[in-house]
């Protein structure tokens, strides 16, 4: 089972994006354009997300492992990599347990730590999304009427209606694995685990709207990735890609292009 991903470019050192919780590649189609232009660019969707595999196992070990695979399947033995949200943990999990494979990693709203179920309103996203009735759903305009009721703010909504996807039949029905995420929600709030901390260059950027990054994660970040330095976007919140999208681009190329031969 090998993850769906789009190349962006061949040229550059191997770059690889990974989406957040209900994400997929497409969220970061404008970045992986953009960043294409220097590396070569690798979208990932990640397992249960946009077109790549359903499984019923979720856990960060695991889509760690599945990354793993498709850089070996690529031919890829060394890359930088960005990852979103749970995407970043992923990411961070590979670097911990595949340390050769990261020569540098950027980090976008999301710390190495435990995270309450309350806190990010994912519990509230799953609920409307599995309270759709898809025998009465006639277009996207219906189920976005029907979300409201559960997911009151606008982009989130509009975010979670990016996996609502058409069959033949004339049906809805979501793209991604909603009974797995379910399912496994508590490890997917759970954080990368390692015995031994990650030497390489790490970016956490930080949205100054958001808490998904706080002072007091410093300690669990700098015990993991002692060398990580943080930047943070002001005006930005958790979706600091598609809010402030040009300010997120220059620092993540600047930290990419430093002090490369």
């Amino acid at each position: 089972m090998n993850l769906n991903y789009r190349q962006y470019s061949s040229e550059g050192k191997p770059l690889l994006i990974l989406h957040g919780l209900f994400g997929s590649l497409s969220n970061w189609g404008w970045h992986s354009k953009q960043l294409a232009e220097h590396y070569g660019v690798y979208g990932v969707d990640l397992r249960n997300h946009g077109e790549s595999f359903h499984h019923d196992e979720m856990n960060y070990q695991i889509m760690a492992e599945d990354v793993r695979q498709l850089l070996e399947q690529l031919g890829i033995e060394s890359c930088y990599m960005i990852g979103h949200s749970m995407g970043g943990k992923v990411a961070m999990q590979l670097a911990l347990s595949y340390p050769q494979l990261i020569e540098k990693l950027i980090v976008v709203d999301i710390a190495p730590v435990v995270y309450s179920a309350a806190a990010d309103g994912h519990m509230d996203v799953m609920a409307g999304m599995e309270s759709l009735d898809f025998e009465k759903i006639s277009s996207r305009a219906d189920a976005e009427q029907e979300l409201e009721a559960f997911i009151a703010d606008d982009p989130t909504r509009k975010f979670a209606l990016t996996n609502l996807q058409r069959k033949e039949d004339g049906h809805y029905q979501w793209r991604l694995n909603l009974s797995a995420i379910r399912a496994h929600y508590d490890q997917l709030r759970d954080k990368p685990i390692g015995d031994v901390a990650f030497s390489g260059l790490v970016l956490f950027v930080k949205g100054a709207l958001s808490n998904y990054i706080q002072q007091s994660h410093e300690a669990e970040i700098i015990s993991l990735f002692p060398a990580a330095t943080v930047k943070v976007i002001m005006q930005a919140g958790h979706w600091l890609h598609a809010e402030k999208p040009q300010a997120l681009q220059k620092i993540m190329l600047a930290f990419l292009q430093a002090a490369e031969d």
